[in-house]
């Protein structure tokens, strides 16, 4: 375990894309399942407790910081893909935009619609990431993953109860090692890599791709859209301290100008209780939060 650092007391801002978060008590980035492995055993002797980050998007943490020891998948890279059979294994911390793109690479067709997600395999398995209508689990045929007890599993998608934004991993504390996906072999690269553009520049101009913040706050109250809630009440631009609810698609909140992550909590809040007062709905979040 030569390559694999235990760090203290690092700033947790840089590994979310907020850019808010204290400091972690320990930190570490394994490459592979035996560092992670490593990892376990090391919590469990030190009797500490261990929370995992992936690309850090959907992710508040407190500008408190978080105990125990703070696991960041996004080294866990890895990708290989059976063009013949459309089956693609990938590891756990390779980010959605480049799975995306590497199966339209390869004329596998399912997943252009996750070019614009900024989360990891495991991140987008935990939640069943989605967009335009699909999601994730529709080309789920197995994960691998690694309790924090140590224990090995393999799991198929119907030990896993998906719904819309869940899975039973947001309960069950497990690893995401690895996950094995089926897509349709046999179209065209070209065309595909075309849709996938397509997908990513519609997320430009209907999103704020380029501003820090974590994807969508709220879920959707199916069938009505959270967005349009919160739109609808003329929320759109305001602001509690440096958060701002995005001026452009408005189930986003944007760290405008070194939030912290009391304003972003408060402003969550704020959403939930307005359009609560509103239509009667209380919004739920996708977003994690972590020491509060």
């Amino acid at each position: 375990m030569n390559s694999l650092k235990l760090k203290k007391n690092i700033s947790l801002s840089n590994f979310t894309t907020w850019r808010i978060g204290g400091p972690a008590e320990w930190i570490a980035e394994p490459k592979n399942y035996h560092e992670i492995k490593y990892l376990i055993n090391w919590i469990n002797n030190k009797k500490i407790s261990c929370n995992v980050i992936g690309a850090g998007s959907n992710l508040l943490i407190n500008d408190k910081g978080i105990k125990g020891l703070s696991l960041c998948t996004r080294q866990l890279k890895g990708i290989n893909i059976n063009q013949t059979t459309g089956i693609i294994e990938v590891l756990g911390g390779e980010t959605l935009p480049t799975l995306a793109r590497k199966a339209a690479a390869f004329g596998l067709h399912g997943i252009e619609w996750a070019v614009g997600i900024p989360g990891t395999i495991g991140g987008a398995i935990v939640m069943n990431a989605g967009a335009q209508g699909y999601c994730i689990s529709e080309y789920l045929e197995s994960i691998t993953t690694l309790s924090l007890s140590g224990e090995y599993k393999i799991l198929k998608p119907n030990d896993l109860n998906f719904g819309y934004r869940y899975s039973l991993l947001q309960q069950e504390k497990l690893i995401v090692i690895s996950a094995r996906l089926k897509l349709e072999p046999g179209h065209v690269e070209s065309k595909l890599r075309q849709i996938t553009n397509e997908n990513f520049h519609h997320r430009l101009k209907t999103q704020p791709y380029n501003e820090q913040s974590c994807g969508s706050v709220f879920r959707n109250p199916e069938p009505l859209k959270a967005a349009k809630l919160i739109d609808k009440i003329g929320l759109k631009g305001f602001r509690i301290g440096g958060a701002e609810i995005s001026k452009v698609h408005a189930n986003f909140i944007i760290n405008a100008n070194k939030a912290s992550s009391s304003d972003v909590h408060e402003l969550i809040e704020y959403i939930q209780n307005k359009v609560f007062d509103a239509f009667g709905i209380l919004l739920e979040t996708e977003v994690k939060q972590c020491g509060f």
